[in-house]
């Protein structure tokens, strides 16, 4: 783009979330944090969980984002996420559930599951504290709650 801009596309699986032309994108690499401006140097790297924020103008957008990859070329971000939810689609209440949910489960006795005789999945669990503390950070974040 050669209006200083960078077109923004996030796309999960079952659809293609959004696409804007934004001033900035910042966003959770598995390594942590990075942050794209316009003419930035293209690069793939692997997403974490966490919140995509990008700015237009003077406001700020929050994206809850479950892992996946972004790709950087010139002046376009794509984000290929497993999950992404806009913070406006954050059911709140759905979320602050899934919560507490997960801190009962990585709480509790974790040596063996009950429903079938397995091992405790400990990442499993704490990918399900991840992405429903991140939803709801999402939605604080936003002003949306």
């Amino acid at each position: 783009m050669a209006n200083g801009k960078i077109l923004l596309d996030i796309v999960t699986p079952e659809k293609k979330l959004m696409s804007a032309e934004v001033d900035e994108v910042t966003a959770p690499g598995f390594y942590g944090e990075f942050g794209i401006l316009p003419d930035h140097t293209t690069y793939l790297c692997q997403l974490g969980v966490g919140v995509l924020t990008y700015r237009m103008n003077s406001a700020s957008y929050f994206v809850s984002v479950i892992k996946g990859y972004a790709e950087v070329g010139m002046n376009k971000v794509t984000i290929l996420a497993e999950v992404a939810e806009r913070a406006e689609d954050v059911d709140i209440e759905r979320a602050e559930k899934a919560l507490e949910r997960a801190k009962n489960r990585m709480s509790s006795d974790n040596d063996v599951a009950t429903d079938n005789d397995s091992v405790f999945d400990f990442e499993r669990a704490e990918l399900a504290l991840k992405r429903a503390s991140t939803r709801i950070s999402v939605a604080h974040e936003s002003g949306l709650n």
